[in-house]
């Protein structure tokens, strides 16, 4: 008995030890890492990690809109090698909409067409369909506004050459290493830590914006802040007044914030596959909704274009060298809401893994996704 307490007290006193050098180096948010991954059995974050952060809520309006169901819903089966890869990626969601229908709907691990997951990197897009929206508005001056009006406490040699439309297309030259794996990353801090306004506002843009594109996180984080200190709303409330009402959503969402109320701009819209497909919707319809123009349609036109690069627009992802034309939003567990304009068809699948790239920039269950659902649906 005398062991097993003296054992107790050592570890009591090494956790406390731990927390105060955890706390001394800066380092304290790998507690809440820890917390929400490694203690729950996974290696990094999850799709269902919201229940380990603050979020803030994303209403739907007082009018909701239905997608039809189309009168041969599911009765096309999944291909084989769909099947398979939807199986082995541990999906929860797979969802396909043509001409406002749904033609084939599926979900797993008990989830349903109500159920949220995290978007993750999804939201990169949504902050910056809510800047083209400030734009609209006159709340942002254009994409050519230089972000140092509107955040004079940014750092770096070329941080007065930064324009909002850097942050979109990630040529914004900040110093900013994507790193998933790494605990001391930024990334991780950026996802974990407390404060992560004041983490973007210490970190300086190191090179000249606009020359290449380099996908960092931290690019999104920095175009959310620069929204928040423009209209002085969350990040929620504007997607709510400004996407979420407009879009006749069924049902509320949420968005991870820090310890500070701050959403993390660059990930973590949590919604479902349905009110997910509406950003298909909407961007395959040039802005409008049902007859409502929410974005200008030559925004959309620029978005799904390459900007610096061909492979990625104003945070959309494009296919420059597949069959026919195709855009997507991507999260990093192989979150998609893939937009097939020539079908007028979406495609948005949920969950826990996805595959490595074919190439350079598409994962091969994008691929797989694409080509054995126009398979299925006769168009190969």
């Amino acid at each position: 008995m005398k062991i097993l307490l003296k054992i107790s007290l050592a570890l009591l006193i090494l956790l406390f030890a731990l927390f105060f050098i955890l706390k001394l180096t800066g380092n304290s948010y790998l507690l809440k890492g820890l917390r929400s991954t490694y203690l729950q059995g996974a290696s990094s974050a999850t799709i269902d990690d919201a229940r380990f952060f603050n979020t803030h809520p994303i209403s739907t309006g007082n009018e909701t809109w239905e997608w039809h169901i189309h009168p041969d819903y599911n009765k096309t089966a999944l291909t084989p090698r769909l099947n398979e890869v939807l199986t082995e990626n541990k999906s929860v969601a797979f969802l396909v909409i043509r001409n406002d229908s749904i033609l084939s709907e599926y979900y797993w691990d008990g989830y349903s067409d109500s159920s949220r997951s995290n978007s993750f990197s999804m939201a990169k897009s949504i902050t910056t369909l809510l800047a083209q929206i400030a734009i609209q508005k006159g709340v942002f001056e254009s994409w050519n506004q230089k972000v140092i009006s509107i955040l004079p406490e940014l750092k770096g040699d070329y941080a007065g050459e930064l324009e909002l439309w850097h942050l979109s297309t990630m040529s914004s030259g900040l110093q900013w290493e994507e790193h998933y794996k790494n605990p001391f990353a930024v990334t991780a801090k950026a996802y974990y830590g407390d404060d992560v306004w004041e983490l973007m506002l210490s970190l300086p843009i190191e090179s000249q914006p606009g020359v290449a594109c380099n996908y960092q996180s931290g690019s999104t984080q920095l175009l959310g802040i620069a929204l928040i200190k423009a209209t002085g709303k969350t990040l929620s409330e504007l997607a709510s007044e400004w996407l979420w009402n407009p879009m006749q959503t069924n049902h509320d969402a949420t968005w991870h914030t820090d310890d500070k109320g701050t959403e993390l701009a660059y990930c973590c819209f949590n919604s479902n596959a349905r009110d997910f497909a509406r950003f298909g919707k909407l961007m395959l319809n040039f802005g409008n909704w049902n007859g409502t123009q929410v974005l200008d349609s030559a925004f959309v036109r620029k978005a799904t274009t390459g900007a610096l690069g061909a492979h990625y627009g104003y945070s959309f992802w494009l296919m420059p060298d597949y069959a026919l034309p195709v855009f997507y939003q991507k999260g990093i567990l192989g979150q998609y809401i893939i937009s097939i304009p020539e079908y007028n068809m979406i495609i948005v699948r949920l969950g826990h893994q996805r595959q490595p790239n074919r190439d350079a920039y598409h994962p091969e269950d994008l691929y797989v996704l694409l080509e054995e659902t126009l398979k299925m649906m006769k168009f190969l």
